[in-house]
């Protein structure tokens, strides 16, 4: 008797058995797609790890470029401002130099007048006047102000002022032979040359 097709047993409804060929060829070809996929991820990740070293490394590079700039940028801040400090006090010496110089001047005509004094024998020894003439010098002196000029001396004349120049035999260079009025400087600051005739070679 012939089985009815919608019979359970019917062997076209029969399924499939788990454990045929081709079934277990599709398992097999499963498990090689799954290992082939495991590869492809190791190698990404150890692409990935590779890139990475490479971005670290470009990041250290561009770190220590960083460092040796700032390094550099700080040195050349600390030359420039050790640069302002010293012309800072070279400045401030001078005007402290030419502060004193203004007051010092004042003070020279007085000088001027007590040298005057003392070649017309007017400062003697234990008078008020001397002793006032003592007291202005000693100031003068703490100041800094130094006198420059005496007979003998060469002549230059950055410093001497020539009002005359006198022919003298046995003269082999240009001699202060007179001061007619004391020079004074100050440290680096001149206040007034000194006016001197000149003993010059003769012709």
């Amino acid at each position: 008797m012939a089985k009815d097709k919608d019979d359970p047993t019917f062997p076209g409804d029969q399924p499939e058995d788990a454990s045929s060929p081709e079934s277990a060829d599709g398992a097999a070809g499963g498990e090689d797609a799954h290992d082939l996929t495991v590869d492809d991820i190791l190698g990404a990740a150890q692409s990935a790890d590779a890139a990475a070293a490479d971005d670290t490394d470009a990041v250290a590079d561009r770190v220590e470029a960083l460092e040796s700039q700032l390094l550099t940028d700080l040195k050349r801040l600390q030359a420039e401002y050790a640069n302002y400090r010293r012309r800072t006090e070279d400045q401030r010496e001078i005007e402290i130099e030419r502060a004193k110089g203004a007051a010092a001047k004042g003070l020279i005509p007085v000088l001027d007048d007590l040298d005057r004094a003392a070649k017309h024998g007017d400062l003697v020894e234990g008078t008020p006047f001397a002793a006032i003439a003592d007291k202005v010098r000693a100031v003068v002196e703490r100041m800094g102000v130094e006198a420059y000029g005496a007979a003998g001396e060469a002549f230059d004349p950055q410093h001497h002022e020539a009002i005359f120049q006198q022919p003298t035999p046995g003269a082999t260079e240009a001699t202060i032979l007179e001061v007619v009025e004391t020079g004074y400087r100050l440290g680096s600051i001149e206040l007034r040359p000194a006016k001197v005739v000149v003993a010059v070679p003769a012709e």
